[in-house]
């Protein structure tokens, strides 16, 4: 896919002002030359052209704001004062596998003053007797070449970081999901108890029904039982009086 077409199908509806990072690489520029990349990009910050032909630089616009460049596995050569010209904010510029031969190719960086990471990996310039030693004496504001300082101290890496901090918050995620889980274990265990509880109860009414339903059989059986006594003593007592009349006629 050409560049200039690769640009639009980035900007996603947006306006180039609108953009902040940009990647086009593995596409094929016309010529070795920058295209469809504009003034307008005013507010890009990180731009990568990974693998796209670049011969040259020329075309590049003004990008006041940008502060990485990603250029690696190019066929770049020299003519790097357009940097220093049209973004002169860099602090970090990636030309690894570029054809970079000679530390005077590599002078125009000394008006990027704020450039603090430069990468030259697999350029020929890296085969070269006390390289690295040549290259922050020639360039004393960069504090990073090819990942290390001056004392081979790695440079810290800003993804790892973010990395850690997204473990950070998922852990600190992770924490009060295993508070929303104890509250809801909590809520589960009141509940039933809850409902043990209401059966508890409801058993106690039942029972306490049929306590009721036989105190009031017992009730009803006693009374059966006082009118039977009842009925006998009349009985009895009828049985007697006609003994008595049968006597007094006799």
């Amino acid at each position: 896919m050409e560049m200039k077409k690769r640009i639009s199908l980035e900007l996603r509806n947006r306006t180039p002002a609108e953009v902040a990072e940009l990647v086009v690489d593995n596409c094929r520029s016309s010529d070795g030359e920058i295209e469809g990349l504009t003034d307008e990009f005013k507010e890009l910050e990180f731009l990568s052209m990974v693998n796209v032909g670049l011969t040259s630089l020329a075309k590049l616009p003004s990008l006041p704001k940008l502060r990485k460049l990603e250029l690696s596995d190019n066929n770049i050569s020299g003519a790097l004062e357009t940097l220093a010209e049209k973004c002169a904010n860099l602090t970090y510029l990636n030309l690894s596998g570029n054809k970079i031969k000679e530390l005077s190719t590599l002078e125009a960086l000394q008006n990027l003053k704020n450039l603090k990471s430069l990468d030259l990996f697999n350029c020929e310039i890296t085969t070269l007797e006390d390289y690295r030693e040549s290259i922050f004496e020639l360039l004393p504001q960069v504090t990073y070449l090819d990942g290390f300082d001056a004392e081979d101290n790695e440079a810290p890496d800003s993804e790892a970081d973010d990395d850690d901090d997204d473990d950070e918050d998922g852990e600190e995620g992770a924490g009060h999901l295993g508070e929303y889980e104890e509250e809801e274990e909590e809520d589960e265990e009141g509940s039933e108890g809850g409902e043990v509880g209401l059966s508890y109860l409801m058993k106690e009414d039942i029972q306490d029904e049929e306590d009721d339903d036989d105190y009031v059989e017992e009730e009803e059986e006693e009374g059966e039982e006082e009118a039977e006594v009842r009925g006998e003593k009349r009985k009895r007592a009828a049985e007697d009086e006609g003994e008595d009349d049968d006597e007094d006629d006799d």
